[in-house]
């Protein structure tokens, strides 16, 4: 389990916070803040949200020309999107020749949401 530290402004959390104004906590994670901030920017677009449901609802995952059909969206709108789910983790790459085949990772997901369950 990696131990990183956040930054709180005029609030105490912990009796071994130290500094002026700024305090240091240590928080005890899976998945460091880094990582946390990027899944949930990328879970910041509706159409990303939609695009992992129908990529979660194909079993054998779905391809950049399929899920482009499906939203009726230009396929650099979903190649921008599926690269920033892909780099967020949120999604699996398969490549298949030309084409790649997107599956959603369900271990950052449950990563994330033992994160959430935090709050």
């Amino acid at each position: 389990m990696s131990r990183f530290y956040t930054y709180v402004r005029s609030v105490v959390l912990l009796p071994e916070c130290i500094g002026k104004n700024r305090y240091i906590c240590p928080v005890k994670s899976d998945i460091d803040l880094d990582r946390l901030e990027k899944i949930s920017r990328a879970l910041g677009d509706p159409y990303r949200i939609q695009i992992l449901d129908a990529i979660r609802n194909v079993p054998d995952g779905l391809t950049c020309n399929t899920i482009v059909e499906i939203f009726n969206l230009a396929q650099s709108t979903v190649s921008h999107h599926l690269k920033l789910l892909v780099e967020a983790d949120l999604l699996l790459l398969e490549k298949e020749g030309r084409f790649s085949r997107y599956f959603v990772n369900r271990n950052t997901f449950g990563e994330y949401a033992k994160q959430l369950k935090r709050f």
